[in-house]
């Protein structure tokens, strides 16, 4: 199968319907446009959100869903309107492939909070043609240069690939609340954002505490940067935290109860809220709040500046991702493995091994 524009069928691993596990498909490719970045896909990071979509969780899942927005990859051509790019770059591809990038958000380079509705790499709607998007497990991906970060010289490929959503998730509200050396930073949850989370407030000069209710992560922890680790099953180790936090980045993606946490928090801390995207239950309780002025900020992702600045700081500050390669051929054993937590902390897919098939 050829598409349009002369190019041979896209190889790729599809989801076919809900639950069903990734398998080899092919895809017409889109025809290129004169802003467009044509990459040849090197790693792909598995995040839950796959699992999420192929599963139809949310049920929003448009099948065949081919997942990944973890991309790294090499640059093969660009259209007549690119001027960041070349062939032969290293670059990356995160959650976003466009915007309507004319709304106040946009403007701001906020693309993420697009008030029209960014599109996804992924399970999302072409603003040209109406098409939906395929991700990164394919061995090709074409992307509007505005979508497209540079790889930094010093980063690993590999390991760089999930800081396009696990690293800049965690980054942007760090970034947002202005963490600076000398603020008390705690982090929940010791998994694919938390132990970046952990990286980045270190590196930004703040005392970071980990909370885990795993006692076997507190070596973890303080080998990622923690300062300190509470185990947050301990009631003792929760009462002597209390009121001792400026900031708390929760990167936990399960229901659960934030009341114990946000009582660790001082007068005026504020909650970070990036895992949890179902209903808070138990609710909130709102007297602590109020009487400490507490906060709660929801952040996502980031847009592309802030990618690009986060890619820049790791590079700065020798910051990775630690990563278990993976072969896609084995992508429902990564599955079953990432809903037991065990993987530490990001599978990434190198992507060589779709040519194999």
């Amino acid at each position: 199968m050829t598409s349009k524009s002369g190019l041979d069928a896209t190889r790729a691993y599809a989801a076919q319907s809900p639950g069903s596990t990734p398998a080899p498909w092919q895809y017409e490719s889109r025809d290129p446009r004169p802003d467009d970045v044509s990459i040849e896909v090197l790693f792909c990071g598995v995040c839950h959100t796959d699992i999420h979509f192929v599963e139809n969780d949310w049920d929003m899942t448009v099948y065949p869903v081919v997942p990944g927005h973890e991309i790294i990859g090499r640059v093969t051509a660009v259209g007549p309107e690119v001027r960041r790019f070349k062939a032969g770059d290293l670059v990356g591809v995160g959650c976003l492939v466009d915007s309507c990038r004319e709304c106040s958000s946009c403007t701001k380079g906020l693309e993420q909070y697009c008030v029209e509705g960014p599109v996804f790499t992924y399970n999302g709607i072409d603003r040209h043609d109406g098409r939906v998007t395929y991700g990164g497990y394919s061995e090709r991906l074409l992307v509007s240069e505005r979508f497209v970060a540079q790889l930094p010289d010093g980063l690993d490929p590999a390991s760089a690939a999930p800081i396009l959503c696990a690293g800049i998730t965690t980054y942007s509200p760090l970034r947002h609340v202005g963490v600076k050396p000398g603020d008390r930073v705690g982090v929940v949850g010791m998994g694919g954002l938390g132990h970046m989370g952990i990286k980045f407030a270190k590196a930004m000069g703040a005392e970071v505490t980990l909370f885990t209710r795993t006692a076997a992560k507190v070596d973890e922890g303080k080998r990622n940067g923690a300062d300190h680790v509470v185990i947050s099953s301990d009631e003792e180790q929760m009462e002597a935290a209390a009121g001792s936090l400026q900031y708390l980045l929760d990167t936990v993606p399960v229901e659960h109860d934030l009341n114990p946490y946000m009582a660790c928090l001082g007068v005026d801390g504020v909650y970070l809220l990036v895992g949890q995207l179902t209903p808070l239950s138990p609710p909130v309780e709102a007297f602590p709040m109020i009487l400490g002025r507490r906060s709660i900020l929801g952040s996502a992702i980031g847009g592309m500046p802030e990618t690009q600045e986060v890619l820049d700081f790791c590079a700065q500050h020798d910051i990775s991702c630690d990563i278990e390669m993976l072969d896609i051929r084995n992508i429902g054993e990564a599955y079953e493995r990432m809903k037991r937590g065990d993987v530490r902390y990001r599978f990434v897919i190198d992507m060589a091994t779709l040519k194999e098939d």
